[in-house]
């Protein structure tokens, strides 16, 4: 394989991109079923992630609930609501060394003025992440690899 971009039998070991799983609690509801306001959240938080936006979709469901997915060129974000609950569901997941998917965390935290989340990162394409406390988050990291 010529064209590749790691080194042969070391593919474990390449991280491709980051994954963030964000958990929101204690939402507004009137916020959780807004389709227009998610839609545009979801957009912004492209955006701020550094990310190149190539399609949504939303869906709004019968009594409450929205889903919107963002088809993004580094991979996807997602975002799933349970008015009724006040929470909020979302992945982000980012290919490359130039997104930062956790501004797009950052200001989905704000804008849906979370009282309570969990984040969790952690690096795609390599072995053995561990498990790390940052606060009222977490964060999952891989060892380094030299």
């Amino acid at each position: 394989m010529e064209n590749q971009s790691y080194p042969l039998g070391k593919t474990s070991l390449v991280p491709v991109g980051s994954h963030c799983i964000l958990e929101l609690y204690e939402c507004p509801k009137d916020l959780l079923n807004n389709l227009v306001f998610i839609r545009d959240s979801l957009q912004e938080a492209a955006r701020l992630a550094g990310a190149t936006l190539l399609k949504e979709i939303t869906h709004q469901f019968n009594p409450y609930g929205v889903t919107a997915l963002a088809l993004l060129a580094e991979s996807h974000i997602s975002i799933h609501t349970w008015p009724e609950i006040g929470y909020i569901a979302v992945d982000i997941f980012t290919c490359g060394q130039h997104s930062e998917p956790e501004k797009a965390c950052k200001f989905l935290i704000e804008i849906f003025n979370a009282r309570n989340h969990v984040l969790l990162k952690f690096p795609r394409g390599r072995l053995t992440p561990q498990l790390q406390e940052l606060g009222e988050s977490f964060l999952l990291e891989a060892p380094s690899y030299c």
